[in-house]
């Protein structure tokens, strides 16, 4: 029986984030996917900072992740409102036809 090691979840974080990293780059299109990489991406970071706690033995790490969470939601929520007024307006949710933002 093996057990698990703060490398195996650095790991696996490490593999999230760059998948995430991935997600951000090759799919450039569609922000649905875009809003869904960057939430990968922090609870990536998540992992990181609850394996670390618990291998440190301090909550430090477990207290910030509850904050990274508020601002998660938060983001989820003014991106997902932003994206609906957006396609009501275009009724399209393609990155390249969202030009309104330019200077």
């Amino acid at each position: 029986m093996t057990t698990l090691t703060l490398g195996h979840f650095l790991s696996l974080g490490a593999m999230l984030f760059a998948l995430s990293v991935v997600g951000i780059f090759l799919n450039r299109k569609n922000l649905i996917v875009l809003l869904m990489a960057i939430e990968l991406m922090l609870l990536a970071v998540n992992i990181n900072f609850i394996a670390f706690a618990y291998y440190l033995g301090d909550l430090h790490g477990q207290v910030f992740v509850f904050f990274i969470l508020t601002v998660a939601a938060a983001e989820a929520a003014i991106g997902l409102a932003i994206l609906i007024l957006l396609f009501r307006n275009k009724s399209s949710i393609n990155v390249d036809e969202l030009n309104t933002l330019k200077g």
